[in-house]
């Protein structure tokens, strides 16, 4: 018989005690790996405590002893959403300026004309609002991003209110300032600047952009057909009818509203030919 000591397997082998920071990465990383499957409620009732240490796979003790109580878990977890969460957190095929210089190249012929130009522009706007309302309004991420407004809303003032909010208001800025850096690049692009009368910023027309965006979100979550409603027409001076969806629209009717030529702007051989190369490039 040999004097080794044995190794204990199986159920006699005692499993390695996590710290209280391994324990609550773990649970946190479970916890949202759940709501990114079927999105956050605004009650968070469909989240299971004792499933989360499950997934998790760390022990019931470990869990306690981190969160003495189930409240204090579902706050941490309200905070790691919040810093988290985005107006669009999905992961886009490509992005709005890719989007634009696409559009942009498939029409290298659109940029000789003032017309034209207020043509691509619109075009632009076409595209870009129909794909983003769609990548939108079938994510989950999005369903939670909304819920956790409404989660904000409810809760009492304090702490866990005062992070929630701080963490949104990050989102929404910086969410707010990539829409904007893709209207600066369409309005360089083609030679427009913002109407001085309004005073305004890109960011400010980005956040109409985005509210007018929510909305319909939110709307067509009830009315169906907005998400699938398309109109065949010529709006914003183009020239031939295509089939405008309603965030379209309103996304281009935002736009135009701020956009205008910038007169300062010459248009000779030499601005076409830098336009053209900096879209192939």
């Amino acid at each position: 018989m040999s004097d080794q000591p044995r190794m204990a397997t199986g159920p006699a082998r005692r499993r390695r005690r996590l710290s209280d920071e391994e324990t609550e990465r773990r649970m946190l990383q479970a916890a949202m790996a759940a709501i990114d499957d079927t999105g956050l409620t605004v009650s968070m009732e469909h989240i299971s405590f004792e499933d989360v240490i499950r997934d998790a796979g760390v022990s019931r003790s470990a869990a306690y002893r981190r969160w003495p109580y189930k409240d204090l878990f579902f706050s941490d977890l309200l905070r790691e959403i919040a810093g988290a969460a985005t107006p669009a957190a999905v992961v886009e095929e490509r992005s709005a300026s890719e989007l634009i210089r696409a559009v942009a190249r498939d029409r290298l012929n659109w940029l000789e004309s003032p017309e034209r130009r207020r043509e691509l522009c619109a075009e632009m706007l076409r595209q870009g609002a129909l794909h983003d309302f769609e990548i939108i309004h079938g994510s989950t991420q999005w369903r939670t991003y909304l819920a956790l407004h409404a989660t904000f809303l409810s809760l009492d003032d304090g702490t866990l209110r005062a992070d929630v909010r701080d963490a949104l208001a990050r989102s929404e800025r910086a969410f707010v300032n990539q829409i904007a850096e893709a209207y600066r690049q369409m309005a360089d692009l083609l030679g427009y600047r913002l109407r001085p009368e309004l005073h305004a910023t890109f960011e400010t027309m980005a956040s109409l952009a985005h509210a007018t965006m929510r909305g319909l979100v939110i709307m067509a979550m009830s009315t169906p057909e907005i998400a699938t409603r398309r109109v065949e027409a010529h709006p914003f001076g183009a020239s031939e009818a295509a089939e405008w969806s309603l965030p379209a629209i309103g996304i281009a009717g935002t736009a135009f509203t701020f956009l205008e030529p910038d007169p300062a702007i010459e248009w000779n051989d030499e601005r076409l030919r830098e336009v053209r190369q900096a879209l192939v490039q």
